[in-house]
């Protein structure tokens, strides 16, 4: 009996244990981080946090909408807090009509729009890589800094993918450089995908140039490609962050004389899906490099490209 004991609880602990590798590292600690916060406001006003029942849950999301909460994120921490329950054990059923229903309350009084960052148009891209040549930095740093912008925008990059791109995963071929995620945010199983970038015409802003030249120069021959540079222009063995794509972003954008408040490092992925749309790409050719497994955002991005193409307007004199 004690060894059949020993046994369920010895398969009980693997179980938690795969319900959390069905997740991503990142994704555990974002959970655990928000969960800490229910937990915080939980203990603030004497309410149990695990378990939890309905009625701590729905209020504590009015909690979040009162303190300006963006929907997104109060959506976010009630996924949070049902994984967090199942790491540990427990269930709590956020479909349950006492939490669905004070959420859509909060839904249509903070209304569904979503207030996306900008993307990078090609003309501001140009801009930008101007500017980099122009910038007095060595040349180690221009050529990363000019790389992971247009291999960015080329490939419609998530920041993840670009900062764990390794030199195994590239492969130069005569038309261009196929290059393997191995791992993003909607293949946490390892699937992977390959994105073609072909080369370009003009050499100056071609993805694939640029990224033979910054390997060549800053001696990259394995691990991951895009790193840190000191300040004397040595090439450090340690990556750059996701944070660090934004940040380089954001700072090119300033040079060039642009609001970078409306920016980030997504603007480099939104940019390519809204150019290729206003190059008349269609939704699956889109997809297909960005890697999106839900056509809405795309639809979306094909939308906006069209605002202006097939706007009634043009069709009236004045």
């Amino acid at each position: 009996m004690n060894y059949l004991t020993n046994n369920i609880k010895k398969l009980e602990k693997e179980t938690l244990e795969n319900i959390k590798l069905s997740k991503s590292k990142n994704t555990i600690r974002a959970y655990k981080s928000d969960f800490t916060d229910f937990t915080n406001f939980c203990n603030i006003h004497s309410l149990k946090s695990l378990p939890a029942d309905y009625k701590t849950v729905s209020i504590y999301i009015t909690h979040l909408f009162k303190n300006k909460q963006k929907l997104s994120s109060i959506q976010r921490k009630l996924v949070s807090i049902s994984v967090i329950h199942k790491i540990k054990g427990f269930y709590i059923d956020i479909k349950n009509p006492i939490i669905v229903e004070n959420f859509l309350g909060i839904k249509r009084q903070i209304g569904i729009a979503q207030k996306g960052k900008k993307p990078l148009t090609i003309e501001n891209l140009k801009k930008i890589i101007n500017s980099i040549n122009s910038n007095e930095v060595c040349l180690a740093r221009k050529l990363r800094d000019k790389t992971i912008l247009l291999i960015g925008f080329a490939g419609g990059f998530r920041r993840s993918e670009l900062i764990n791109l390794n030199y195994e995963d590239l492969d130069f071929v005569n038309e261009g450089v196929k290059i393997k995620i191995t791992k993003s945010k909607t293949d946490q199983f390892g699937e992977g995908m390959i994105k073609a970038i072909p080369y370009f015409d003009n050499e100056e802003f071609c993805p694939v140039i640029n990224l033979k030249k910054m390997l060549e120069k800053c001696e990259i021959n394995d691990a991951g490609i895009f790193r840190r540079i000191s300040k004397s222009g040595k090439v450090l063995q340690n990556r750059l962050t996701d944070q660090n794509v934004a940040l380089i972003l954001k700072k090119y954008l300033t040079i060039v004389g642009l609001d970078n408040i409306n920016f980030s490092g997504h603007s480099l992925r939104s940019g390519f899906a809204t150019a290729s749309a206003e190059s008349g790409a269609d939704e699956r050719s889109i997809m297909n490099m960005t890697g999106h497994k839900s056509s809405e955002m795309v639809r979306r991005y094909i939308k906006e490209s069209n605002l202006f193409k097939n706007n009634p307007l043009k069709k009236m004199s004045f």
